[in-house]
């Protein structure tokens, strides 16, 4: 019954590491699939558009894009140990240009920092402003916060009559 009962153990221990290592791999193709998308919304808004805001309140197209950027690298560097890059999220007079390059190296960061996380680390829990998260939440965090403000720009394209591109998920 020991011997079982041990066998269970180590049996549900290599289990969990590998539902962790496929999370991290998982979110990898995911994360593949959201720099491609937020990519093509970046580069379809003309560059005489990336100040239009729908309202006061609103940010601009740009400021979205680097407001979303921003995040990525926080959560990044704040709490999955990545490399922090040397871009000013407030800046705004970067280009459309300048701002497509930061969307491709904040994708490459954090992609970094993901991919070199120790599967068992995703569970490391972490004090965040919202209350305590482990790793794994600060992942998954990641990708809401990028669907939620590009769903914004989404809309931003509609209102300037461009055809928003087509939605890829996994």
């Amino acid at each position: 019954m020991k011997y079982l009962f041990l066998f269970n153990l180590v049996l549900l221990s290599c289990f969990g590491h590998a539902q962790q290592d496929g999370f991290i791999r998982d979110f990898g193709k995911k994360w593949a699939n959201a720099m491609a998308y937020t990519l093509e919304v970046a580069e379809l808004m003309p560059e005489n558009h990336y100040d239009f805001k729908p309202t006061p309140e609103e940010m601009t197209f740009k400021e979205q894009l680097l407001h979303m950027m921003g995040n990525v690298s926080w959560l990044s560097t704040a709490y999955l140990n990545g490399q922090k890059s040397n871009t000013d999220f407030k800046k705004k007079e970067y280009t459309k240009l300048q701002v497509i390059e930061i969307i491709r190296e904040e994708f490459r960061l954090s992609t970094l920092a993901v991919a070199q996380l120790p599967a068992a680390a995703l569970e490391e829990e972490v004090k965040f402003f919202a209350g305590p998260m482990n790793k794994r939440q600060i992942v998954a965090l990641l990708n809401d916060h990028m669907t939620h403000h590009r769903g914004q720009l989404l809309v931003y394209l509609r209102l300037q009559e461009i055809k928003p591109p087509q939605y890829r998920g996994w």
